[in-house]
């Protein structure tokens, strides 16, 4: 039985029912608070997911990666992790620098953080001396919103100075984070030969020192009485000025200038990355937002500047938008829009067919109202709107009149029976307000679930649970505050028959047809075969769970949206130079714009929208070996498709043709292609081995790459651990010893001539220009040992080779550490264009491929990336949904006032596992990670009709029986749980057809909701009324059985009392040994085998089954035969 509603809140419902502007007011309010709000709202394609973390940058000029390892990275490691708050740290030491990334606990104060960082740092002084301080680097969050190309037949320095320009004019207009790539900081060279070194009787050191001193003009200050600046020297800095800086003057006078001793020159800046556009020279300008700003005006700012500036170039050149989120993003939204309007139309249709009009509009009213009261909401709290939230709207579309429904029909079903308007509205409002306040409440609780869900996934998600909330709060007080008063002036004219009303007389005539003549009679039916109905469904549910684990419904944790986006890069050899890599670079375009004629003529589209090559670095994710090569022996290719909604196939199958189609050049080392995905989340392949040497590590990896190759769907496979160059460990000998060498001296003289001296910097333009002092490149050549000559304390020149003595060493170039533990990753991407070909991947993986590497190479491994995430995701779902469950069950036991009753109600929410399985069999959908958000919201939105059935039921239960008050409560109700199901149901269906690509990943939820409330109208209506009978059979019995046992049949008593002992025992040598020793008990003779081969828990529970019927049956025939012997004694 419901419980009484509180007088205070009777109250406040009677004054807003009553009074003639109080609701109306409350209306304007939410109305105008959204209005306002909306237009403020920023717009993009997924939440914002900031991961806070702290970087520690170390830098070791010369040293290689296992010497940072062990001086740099072993040595503030552990000190860092001992910092609170510091959940997880990960390094990576390569040549010349070491990175350490902390990431601390969720809500942690990162300026704290920040300040133990710095502070255990400088408790750290065992660092080695050449070792640069600490840099403490505090994570910036960056989402791109569009990249700008400058091209065109002009000089690199042409095309600079439009993208200074450029960046000068948006920075006006308040687009302040932007990077200008593909164009080099002036640089001087000093180039001297060792000979001259040795001829001249000069040092790289003091070259660098005379050029440092002459680069800048000094202030000296201000002449008063003269009114004058002085300034001392003259800013000397092009190649001729540098040229004719004096070293030294000789004794007789003369001067020694350092073009002298070494040659200057410039060097362009397209010496390193360069970008092109066909055969033109291009410059990338990315645009980036920060946490607040909005993408879609940012483009737009952009977009009129650049088309501004695009006026001013000259022919040929151009100025052009590639990677435009906000178009990305507005057709995206605008899909959800359309399709959430269109469900909003059905659910109005439907409304209007089994309402007047008059209710029909009042109840729809509160639609709008509710959804400008939670924009209102949601931007006071800094959401967005986004896919997630927008989808979260859609969700709600139907759920937010279920309570107007649920009000507005009782209140037409009163004024029936002859109360009067006014009356038929507070009563409806007062009985209703319980029942609907613990269906609103329940579905909070239910999507307030995923609130535990933690990781990128679940800020992913994060906007549904709040976004569900404040939209059925606002409901709820639309509902009930604003929604009688208005039904009160409608049922005053209800008496009266409108044309309008024609298609709800001849739907409500027709429904109460079949309600009257056949629904009934099925409740009876129900009521009879109450067991029968039970055991069907049972079997139902059992037979879709089969249909999943027989692998027939597939499952897939995220299937993120495709994005147009594909990039290739390549790793030349050593020997390669920069013109070797521009031919690299040239058959990669030449190889993508030949198959994009191809598929022109397949499918009358060019799928090319933009090409973008580079060379000097790799394009978006670099490969592995990129860490030992020059700029000038890497490149990349960077590919635009057109929208996956104007294409029959994925990027994923053009990447894999691309990759037969290019032809690799010879002195090409690694070619790898990938295409890109919305959505965060890691490698959708990403295998970690560790717990080995690295030589072993690395063999793991290579057989794990081999394996992999017989996967069709799997590209773009890799691992981080690549081989480096060969490493000379030179040590004195005792004849450098004695010449005055020391290790440090030497080390200092070999950093300088291997990798040269900054000598100066200084600002140029927007940029920084440098002057560095090098060695020819033609002397650092594998013989330099033999050739290098070093001038000892003497004065004399001595050969390197004399003074030391070489070990020549073999390593790798990175050495990567998790929490201290070292580990190499193979990553690579999975397409998602068939599911079974995806899984079948990760069950080869982990059935028979990573355990036969483990034991072959004696390694540990792991699954991370999208594995690691998730097993995270659905242990923190599990917990979601048993917090869920309990906050449901606590609200509903103080509803009804009873420990029982809400067992009946939620006993419904396993049956919407029948339609969300069967549903996504149907449409060939697999199950994912947006299942199960939509399993736990169901969890509260299936229960609703059955809390209003059973509230409707106990409330005639008071004055007749069980078997009528079912069927009349049950037909009572039939219309507002249709009702209620059906605007949900209505409301999502339109994105079950949605065909765009960037929907797809949604559909899930959708289908879950759909068909799983369809399914759960159903089974509501026959599971609930059969099981509230069967409760009343076990009340019945177990009545009987207490009165047996506290009665005063001492016989029976004994009987009884010793029956359900044996039944305790047995469930304690059953189920309680099962929990004890997690198996099965063995101790019980005769056991079937085949329950030994079920779940522990499962087998233990049939064997106290069949125990219990078992003993139930004795005990019934020794009663008989007790009876029997008794009568014939008689």
């Amino acid at each position: 039985m419901v419980r009484d509603l509180p007088k205070a809140a009777g109250g406040i419902l009677s004054y807003f029912t009553r009074h003639k502007t109080a609701a109306n007011l409350l209306l304007v309010i939410l109305i105008v608070a959204g209005l306002v709000s909306m237009p403020r709202m920023r717009s993009q394609f997924f939440p914002d997911v900031i991961v806070d973390n702290i970087a520690v940058d170390v830098r070791w000029q010369g040293a290689g990666a296992e010497d940072v390892d062990d001086g740099i990275v072993q040595i503030l490691e552990p000190a860092l992790l001992s910092i609170e708050g510091v959940t997880e740290a990960s390094s990576l030491s390569r040549e010349g620098r070491a990175s350490i990334s902390l990431e601390f606990e969720p809500g942690w104060d990162m300026a704290r953080a920040s300040g133990d960082v710095e502070t255990v740092l400088d408790q750290i002084n065992t660092l080695p001396e050449e070792a640069d301080d600490p840099k403490v680097r505090r994570g910036s969050w960056r989402d791109r919103v569009t990249d700008l190309i400058i091209s065109g037949p002009l000089e690199i320095d042409q095309l600079a100075l439009f993208a200074d320009e450029l960046v000068l004019r948006l920075f006006a207009e308040g687009v302040t984070r932007t990077t200008i790539r593909g164009i080099a900081a002036p640089q001087t060279m000093i180039e001297v030969p060792s000979i001259n070194l040795i001829a001249f009787d000069v040092t790289m050191a003091q070259i660098a020192a005379a050029v440092a001193g002459e680069v800048n003009a000094d202030p000296a200050g201000d002449v008063a009485g003269a009114n004058a600046r002085v300034r001392t020297g003259v800013e000397k800095r092009t190649a001729a000025d540098i040229g004719n800086v004096v070293l030294r003057v000789n004794p007789d006078g003369s001067k020694l200038v350092i073009g002298d001793v070494a040659e200057v020159r410039v060097e362009g800046t397209d010496r390193e990355l360069g970008y092109f556009v066909g055969s033109n020279q291009a410059i990338s300008i990315r645009v980036d937002r920060s946490e607040k700003g909005d993408a879609i005006d940012i483009q737009e700012t952009v977009q009129r500047i650049s088309d501004r500036l695009a006026l001013t170039l000259p022919e040929g050149a151009q100025i052009e938008l590639i990677r435009a989120r906000a178009d990305y993003i507005s057709g995206r939204l605008k899909i959800l829009l359309e399709n959430g309007l269109s469900g909003l139309g059905l659910v109005l249709i439907l409304l209007f067919l089994f309402l007047n009009a008059r209710t029909a509009f009042w109840v729809a009213a509160g639609i709008p109202t509710a959804m400008l009261a939670a924009l209102a909401m949601m931007y006071a709290a800094g959401i967005t709107i986004n896919m997630i939230s927008l989808f979260a709207l859609i969700i709600t579309l139907g759920i937010v009149v279920d309570d107007a429904i649920v009000v507005g029909e009782h209140a037409d079903q009163q004024a029936r029976k002859g109360l009067g308007a006014v009356a038929a509205a507070e009563t409806a409002a007062r009985r209703m307000a319980l029942p609907v306040f613990a269906a609103t409440t329940t579905t909070i609780i239910a999507f307030f679930g995923l609130v535990v869900v933690g990781g990128r996934f679940g800020d992913l998600i994060a906007d549904i649970p709040f976004t569900v909330a404040v939209v059925l709060a606002a409901s709820f007080v639309e509902c009930f505050l604003i929604l009688p008063n208005h039904m009160a002036h409608s049922l005053k004219h209800g008496d009266k028959q409108h044309w309008y009303d024609l298609p709800s007389r001849v739907v409500n005539k027709g429904f109460e047809w079949v309600r009257e003549h056949l629904f009934r009679r099925l409740m009876a039916l129900v009521l009879k075969a109450r067991y029968a109905i039970l055991a069907g469904a049972v079997v139902l549910l059992a037979s879709q769970i089969t249909l999943f684990l027989s692998g027939e419904v597939k499952w897939r944790f995220f299937n993120a949206p495709e994005r147009s986006s594909v990039s290739g890069n390549f790793s030349m050899v050593s020997s390669a130079s920069r013109e070797d890599s521009l031919a690299m670079m040239r058959e990669m375009q030449r190889a993508t714009e030949e198959l994009g004629r191809e598929y022109e003529e397949r499918h009358g589209l060019n799928p090319l929208a933009y090409v973008v090559s580079q060379i000097g670095a790799n394009s978006g994710y670099p490969l592995a070996s990129a860490d030992t090569k020059t700029p000038d022996q890497l490149g990349g290719i960077s590919i635009e498709l057109i929208d996956p909604d104007l294409r029959s196939y994925s990027s994923f199958a053009f990447v894999g043709e691309l990759q037969d189609k290019v032809r690799q050049h010879p002195l090409v080392e690694e070619v790898s292609f990938r295409g890109w995905r919305s959505g965060p989340g890691g490698d959708a392949l990403d295998v970690q081995f560790y717990g080995a040497d690295a030589d072993t590590l690395k063999s793991a990896a290579e057989d794990l790459k081999t394996a992999l190759l017989r996967f069709p769907a799997v590209s773009a496979v890799e691992d981080d651990l690549s081989y480096d160059k060969e490493e000379l460990i030179l040590e004195l000998t005792p004849q450098g010893q004695a010449l005055g060498f020391t290790i440090d001296g030497l080390g200092q003289v070999m950093r300088g001539r291997l990798n040269g001296i900054e000598a100066a910097s200084y600002p140029m333009g927007p940029r920084s220009a440098t002057i560095r002092v090098e060695l020819p490149e033609n002397e650092l050549t594998a013989d330099f040992i033999e050739r290098m000559q070093l001038r000892a304390s003497s004065g004399a020149y001595v050969p390197l080779a004399d003074i030391v003595s070489v070990v020549r060493r073999s390593g790798f170039s990175t050495v990567r550490r998790e929490n201290g533990i070292r580990l190499v990753s193979v990553t690579g991407d999975i397409s998602e264009d068939n599911p079974a070909d995806a899984q079948d991947v990760m069950s080869s993986l982990e059935a028979e491929i990573l355990p036969e590497i483990a034991g072959l190479r004696q390694v540990e491994w792991r699954l991370s990336g999208l594995a690691e995430q998730e097993e995270q995701f659905l242990n923190d779902a599990r917990t979601g949904l048993i917090l869920c469950l309990t906050g449901i069950y606590l609200v509903l036991t103080w509803i009804f006032s009873s420990w029982t009753r809400p067992i009946v109600v939620m006993s419904i929410i396993p049956f919407g596992l029948v339609g969300t399985i069967y549903g996504h069999y149907v449409w060939d959908v697999p199950l994912s990670m947006f299942s199960v958000v939509g399993l736990l919201g169901m969890t509260g939105i299936i229960i609703n009709d059955s809390i209003v059935l059973i509230t409707s039921i106990d409330e005639y239960a008071k004055d007749r029986g069980l078997i009528p008050s079912v069927i009349d409560g049950a037909a009572d109700r039939l219309r507002p749980v249709m009702l209620t199901t059906l605007t949900t149901v209505l409301g999502l269906s339109p994105l079950l057809y949605e065909r765009s690509s960037q929907a797809q990943f949604l559909k899930p939820t959708v289908i879950t909701l759909v068909y799983g409330l369809g399914f759960g109208m159903v089974l509501v209506l026959l599971v609930v009324p059969a099981l509230i009978a069967v409760q009343h059979d076990v009340k019945r019995h177990f009545g009987s059985l207490w009165r047996g046992i506290s009665g005063r049949a001492l016989g029976l008593r004994r009987a009884l009392q010793g029956l359900t002992a044996l039944i305790v025992v047995w469930f304690g040598l059953t189920m309680g040994a099962t929990f004890q020793g997690k198996k099965l008990p063995a101790f019980i003779p005769d056991t079937p085998q085949f329950l030994y081969n079920l779940p522990p828990v499962l087998g233990a529970l049939l064997l106290f089954l069949l125990g219990t019927i078992s003993l139930i049956a004795v005990a019934f025939f020794a009663s008989y035969l007790r009876g029997n012997r008794r009568g014939s004694s008689v």
